[in-house]
């Protein structure tokens, strides 16, 4: 890694878009993105996607690279956040999920091993008691660990074990996170939570205005259903229980609102655990 990456973080709302594009424009940089819903096709309003005006002819990277049915996970955007780094000559990366730049700034381990569709299957068929007994067996430090209902961990170990022959218990002592060299800046773009918080619920309207409800639609006509992860996102799953006559028109608009600002607390919870960041109050 070299010392010219730049990293802009902050909570949603807060104006990174505008900010990273005006700091890209008297860089030369180009705008890596860490946020973890941009990168799906047709996922543009609810997402406060930037648009290609937004944009002024910055170069955008990992925005609108999977379809909503596909996996885009922490380990994906590390490697594709760390070949793009060394390519380009002023990278910027900006967003605001927390766990990605976490994980860039200082490291992630990647997976012990990929899933394995077949043999989950194959292991989702038995009996939990029957599950339990053969993670006893064939992995007994883990199972010490694992609660003998708690099903998905004692499949992952059970299907770790399949894939690589060794007990997942043994893989995690011998793995080691990579940490990445020093050389990042962090610049965070700030407001007063007073202010934030309107400028939450204007975006809300405005996402509405511009058509977020004919946007799940098309997306649910398209066959993607509702238990994707994508169509987890804020935003979406109100939509797409108000649709479904859950809530009322104004109880959706209302319960979307409060969720953002939820979120934006939980974003700032993230970021104030960085050390280093170069808060900067913005208009």
């Amino acid at each position: 890694m070299h010392n010219r990456t730049v990293i802009i973080l902050g909570p949603t709302a807060v104006g990174k878009t505008k900010y990273s594009i005006e700091y890209a424009k008297e860089h030369n940089g180009e705008i890596i993105s860490a946020d973890s819903m941009q990168v799906y096709r047709g996922m543009n309003i609810g997402t406060a996607k930037p648009t290609e005006e937004e944009r002024q002819g910055i170069p955008h990277h990992l925005i609108d690279i999977r379809n909503p049915d596909e996996s885009w996970t922490v380990s994906d955007f590390v490697s594709e956040a760390e070949r793009l780094i060394k390519k380009i000559k002023n990278p910027i990366i900006v967003g605001g999920t927390g766990l990605y730049i976490k994980s860039l700034l200082e490291g992630y381990s990647f997976p012990i091993a990929k899933a394995d569709p077949k043999i989950r299957e194959k292991l989702e068929k038995q009996p939990l008691t029957t599950l339990y007994s053969q993670l006893t067996t064939l992995d007994p430090d883990s199972a010490k660990k694992i609660h003998p209902n708690d099903k998905k961990r004692i499949i992952r170990a059970l299907e770790v074990y399949e894939i690589t022959g060794k007990p997942i218990s043994t893989l995690q002592k011998e793995r080691k996170p990579r940490r990445l060299a020093a050389g990042f800046k962090l610049i965070g773009p700030n407001l007063p939570r007073e202010k934030l918080y309107k400028r939450i619920e204007k975006r809300v309207d405005l996402m509405l205005e511009k058509g977020l409800i004919d946007e799940v639609k098309g997306l649910l006509k398209k066959g993607y259903t509702r238990d994707l992860k994508s169509m987890q996102a804020l935003g979406y799953k109100e939509v797409i229980d108000y649709l479904d006559n859950k809530y009322s028109y104004d109880d959706m608009v209302k319960l979307l609102k409060q969720k953002t600002r939820n979120f934006a607390r939980r974003q700032m919870t993230w970021f104030n655990r960085f050390d280093n960041v170069n808060w900067l109050l913005v208009s």
